[in-house]
């Protein structure tokens, strides 16, 4: 018996092999620190830590795990606008800050933000629970 297929998962998988005679030849690496590390060793219940983030990862059986965090109720119309904005303030960011603009243009754009700054504490409400 070939100990090796080259072939589908799928193909495989119809022809009897386990997932342990399946090749994979795809790698991905994923850069953590020390700690993160360790945290992943502590909760992976495997020898090897590549088998448990196959199975947690890839998961199949439909039974996910609920969301640490419920999902957001807003618009998400509304978050991608927001989103946009972002990115609009970080491409500024970064203009401003890599000297490309002389210091009227400079104070012109810091005058703006200020001003979007004003209308955006103007329309959140005010919380009096903290």
């Amino acid at each position: 018996m070939v100990s090796r297929l080259y072939c589908s998962r799928e193909a495989q998988k119809a022809l009897g092999f386990n997932m342990a005679d399946i090749y994979r030849e795809k790698v991905i690496k994923v850069r953590v620190t020390d700690e993160e590390y360790a945290a992943l060793k502590a909760r992976s219940d495997k020898p090897r830590l590549a088998e448990w983030m196959r199975e947690t990862c890839l998961d199949t059986s439909g039974q996910r795990k609920p969301r640490s965090q419920p999902r957001s109720t807003a618009d998400p119309a509304l978050l991608r606008q927001l989103a946009g904005i972002g990115n609009n303030l970080n491409q500024i960011a970064r203009r401003v800050n890599s000297g490309q603009w002389g210091p009227l243009e400079r104070v012109h754009v810091m005058t703006a933000l200020a001003a979007v700054e004003r209308q955006l504490a103007a329309l959140k409400p005010e919380r009096h629970d903290r």
